[in-house]
């Protein structure tokens, strides 16, 4: 049988362990790598941390349950923990199933990959940017911006999508799919701040609060997540955010016209704040919120009840008024109006369609030895340690299916 050599074009996540994986299976294998050096954005993971997996993790964390199933049961998050445990990262496992290096180190991470690559002799060629990729008979010839050409009998796919290109994921991977017949769904940030309509922004900016957050197109709740927001002077940002803003950002795009609803007040039922308004009757308007909503909360939402005078006795409110105040307590909304660039966008909503790619080994359904893993597809998972755990799982699929036999050798 024929020896498999195996170039990976990416040398990030799901690329460092497709390529580990192969090796581990008795491939030849290269990365190729566009930076200087490999996982550049590994270390900007999880604040530094590097939040690696969840292990909570399952197909409803993710855009496409069903293509995300077999990979996430077959290299598990426990799986991965496990694998790194093996290249001798300590876990730490945190609130809502977050799992992070003991070391409190992403480049704990990089390092254990560099030495786990030099220990199986898997050579890394920096600064080498592909511009084409040709399948010819039973291998593929790979071009790079600077004239070199390599070629190989697989290809691991492993470029990323377009969040943080300042780690070297500019999209450059859609193109190479494109050319070879893929299709590539629409690309948008995700994961990322969402900008609003408010003529409140400045006054709000840095307030971070828990809250309960509701994605409404017309009166339709779309999702609802209960954690810390983060206001800014443009919009809004924070956990809860974060998760809402991947279906936010689909249906904006999609002229859905969504908005957010904030619930200020959780502890409380609009009857207790209605009975306390009563005892508070004597108080000004804006004495009477003092307490019960974040302080800076207190200005814009009397001004935004349509109440002029912020010192009005609550006794001298009109019921339209003091019925309005209490309803946006509980029932505050902003125009979603897009959200900030790649450049802070944690992940990538989008890219080549999961219809053309086997789910259980990661080939492409169009080209016979083209394997895609990670970002580049249109996967994408919530917050919290979701997208490194596709990374893992789809690099580990692909680096196992691709190091099986050469099948296009007719001499096996």
């Amino acid at each position: 049988m024929k020896k498999e050599h195996i170039i990976v074009i990416g040398g990030g996540a799901s690329g460092l362990v497709a390529a580990i994986t192969a090796k581990r299976n008795g491939a030849d294998v290269t990365i190729l790598e566009r930076n200087n050096r490999i996982a550049k954005k590994i270390l900007a993971t999880g604040n530094g941390r590097c939040n690696y997996t969840n292990v909570t993790a399952s197909g409803f964390d993710y855009n496409n349950p069903e293509f995300v199933e077999y990979g996430l049961t077959h290299f598990s998050p426990q799986k991965a923990i496990a694998f790194f445990e093996e290249l001798g990262i300590a876990p730490k496992v945190e609130g809502e199933g977050k799992a992070y290096p003991l070391s409190e180190q992403a480049s704990s991470i990089v390092d254990v990959f560099l030495y786990e690559l030099e220990y199986l002799e898997i050579p890394v060629i920096s600064d080498a940017y592909v511009t084409k990729i040709i399948p010819k008979q039973q291998e593929f010839l790979i071009y790079l911006e600077d004239g070199r050409q390599f070629d190989c009998t697989k290809v691991i796919l492993s470029t990323g999508g377009r969040a943080m290109p300042q780690s070297g994921s500019d999209g450059s991977g859609y193109d190479l799919a494109k050319n070879l017949g893929h299709t590539i769904t629409d690309v948008f940030p995700t994961i990322v701040k969402l900008k609003l309509d408010s003529p409140y922004l400045r006054h709000l900016e840095g307030i971070k609060m828990p809250t309960k957050v509701d994605l409404l197109v017309k009166d339709e709740v779309i999702q609802s997540e209960t954690n810390d927001i983060i206001f800014g002077n443009y919009g809004i940002s924070g956990p809860a955010t974060l998760d809402i803003s991947r279906k936010a950002l689909e249906l904006f795009h999609a002229g859905k016209h969504p908005t957010l609803r904030l619930q200020l007040v959780t502890a409380l039922t609009k009857e207790q704040v209605k009975h306390r308004f009563i005892q508070l009757q004597n108080k000004p308007v804006d004495a009477s919120l003092v307490g019960l909503i974040h302080k800076r909360y207190i200005s814009p939402i009397i001004k935004e009840a349509g109440i002029e005078k912020q010192n009005t006795l609550i006794q001298e409110l009109p019921g339209s008024q003091l019925a309005k105040l209490m309803d946006l307590l509980f029932d505050w909304r902003f125009v979603i109006t897009g959200s900030k660039s790649f450049h802070d966008a944690q992940a990538t909503a989008g890219g080549i369609s999961t219809k053309e790619i086997d789910n259980q080994t990661m080939e492409s359904k169009l080209v016979p030895g083209l394997f895609i893993t990670g970002e580049v597809m249109d996967i994408d998972g919530r917050c919290g340690g979701y997208n490194l755990q596709w990374a893992w799982s789809s690099g580990y699929l692909a680096g196992q299916h691709a190091s099986i036999g050469n099948k296009y050798d007719t001499h096996q």
